[in-house]
């Protein structure tokens, strides 16, 4: 904690110091353009890897950069309610939705059950992603641990993106165009991210 605490005081004493007046201006309104869901991982910084200032992205993260369909938590879904701000009072033009690579949560998900006894919530939250796994099953089955890790990675992307046009509001800025969405997947070793192309079915790297 205590480096925690001098990262606070440097940053008092120097960055905000400099702009001061940018703060004070930030203060007032947030106007992101950007929805940005991601993990909880604590080694994906969407500011760091976009290089975007405080106040562009309006970020969501989870465990898993995970969606729920429309009305499949009943109560207190964070996550819908952060879409309904974005989309709604924000009005930002675009969602990314960005997967990472070496994901602990991907990983979890080929657990057993029984496993996750002592981490109910986990468990419960990650079956929202149990189709992806289930893709992969049937379809990846012959690739090695590596690769099926990666595809899964991936994949979950593109079941999450599926999901976020389960929201009407979501689904009716989409067809007026006052919306876009992403799919991105950042390999954290190598500092690349790939952006899904729909039109060749493939993630393709962003340079």
């Amino acid at each position: 904690m205590e480096r925690l605490y001098k990262g606070i005081r440097k940053f008092q004493q120097s960055h905000f110091k400099k702009e001061e007046e940018f703060f004070r201006r930030l203060s007032k309104r947030q106007t992101p353009e950007v929805l940005f869901i991601t993990c909880a991982d604590a080694r994906v910084d969407p500011n760091l890897v976009t290089q975007s200032r405080p106040g562009e992205l309006f970020i969501i993260r989870n465990v898993g950069n995970i969606i729920p369909p429309y009305d499949a938590i009943k109560d207190k879904n964070s996550v819908a309610a952060g879409l309904e701000f974005a989309v709604l009072e924000l009005e930002v033009a675009d969602i990314i939705v960005c997967g990472h690579s070496n994901c602990g949560a991907m990983q979890v998900l080929y657990k057993d059950a029984k496993e996750l006894d002592n981490m109910p919530h986990l468990r419960e939250w990650l079956r929202i992603a149990l189709p992806v796994r289930e893709l992969v099953d049937s379809y990846y089955s012959h690739e090695t641990p590596e690769r099926r890790g990666r595809i899964t990675e991936q994949e979950n992307v593109l079941e999450q993106l599926r999901n976020i046009q389960t929201y009407p509001f979501v689904e009716a800025a989409l067809k007026t165009g006052a919306l876009y969405l992403h799919g991105w997947y950042y390999d954290i070793g190598t500092g690349d991210i790939c952006s899904y192309n729909p039109a060749n079915d493939t993630f393709e790297r962003i340079s």
